[in-house]
């Protein structure tokens, strides 16, 4: 059976509002049967990533002793644009046997070029494979079943050019409501961050795969750039999900498979 999707996501950094909006469309095709499924998929969208100018700071607007100088102007040479936009893809395979699931995707394969002044800086390509267990905290389970209580233990990789990351967590999930907390290093295998998340389905078909959720999660700091001076990071997201009839002749492909272990 196959799968389409829409993705948007928006993200904002620093003073100088270094913004960056992307939206892609994904296709995905699985085969195998209600025990075993491999899925294949593939990532395409344009990204648009921009910069508020004024409001950079440079070092001839800053005094040692009392900080920014209010008022100052810089004689540095700002970037010749401050917006752009590019073309991005990305492809990856997900496994789920029973209660097991693993997978790989690789994102930015045509490592699009996102410079403001003209120098080439393409954005490498990023790796990421993962491994969750979904583990019942029942008595009467059936693998079948998406509506028991389960302990979802997790890692993930991450590289990306010479940075890498690990993290690991565990995710408690009852019915409609699913919460989280994850440890991530950094690419020195030193703490990075505690992260927390929570995900609610507002509503649910189970018998084919409908359902509307809700996620945040937030990255508490533990690095030496402490949680006083970042305040951490948090994000937000929307998803709608839908199984069309006929897509799929498994039971367990309507929508399911994945979602079994979020």
């Amino acid at each position: 059976g196959g799968g389409v999707g829409l993705q948007f996501t928006r993200s904002s950094e620093g003073i100088a509002y270094l913004r960056k909006n992307n939206i892609a469309a994904t296709y995905s095709y699985s085969v195998g049967g209600d025990d075993f499924v491999t899925s294949f998929g593939i990532q395409a969208g344009f990204t648009n990533r921009n910069i508020d100018l004024d409001k950079l700071v440079f070092a001839d607007q800053i005094d040692a002793s009392t900080g920014f100088i209010p008022g100052s102007s810089s004689s540095a040479q700002l970037p010749d644009i401050s917006n752009r936009f590019y073309f991005d893809a990305g492809t990856g395979v997900n496994m789920v046997f029973r209660n097991f699931m693993a997978g790989a995707s690789i994102y930015h394969i045509n490592k699009p070029d996102e410079s403001f002044t003209g120098v080439q800086s393409k954005l490498p390509m990023r790796i990421v494979g993962y491994a969750s267990l979904k583990i019942s905290l029942l008595s009467q389970y059936s693998y079948y079943e998406d509506d028991g209580m389960y302990v979802i233990p997790s890692v993930v990789y991450y590289q990306q050019g010479a940075s890498q990351a690990f993290s690991a967590g565990a995710q408690l999930k009852y019915r409609s409501v699913n919460m989280g907390l994850w440890y991530r290093t950094s690419a020195q295998n030193t703490p990075d961050a505690l992260v927390v998340s929570f995900i609610f389905d507002i509503f649910k078909n189970g018998k084919n795969g409908e359902k509307l959720r809700l996620g945040i999660s937030h990255d508490a700091t533990t690095s030496k750039i402490n949680y006083t001076n970042t305040s951490g990071s948090t994000e937000a997201s929307v998803g709608y999900e839908k199984y069309f009839p006929g897509s799929s002749s498994y039971n367990k492909f309507n929508g399911l498979r994945c979602y079994d272990f979020y």
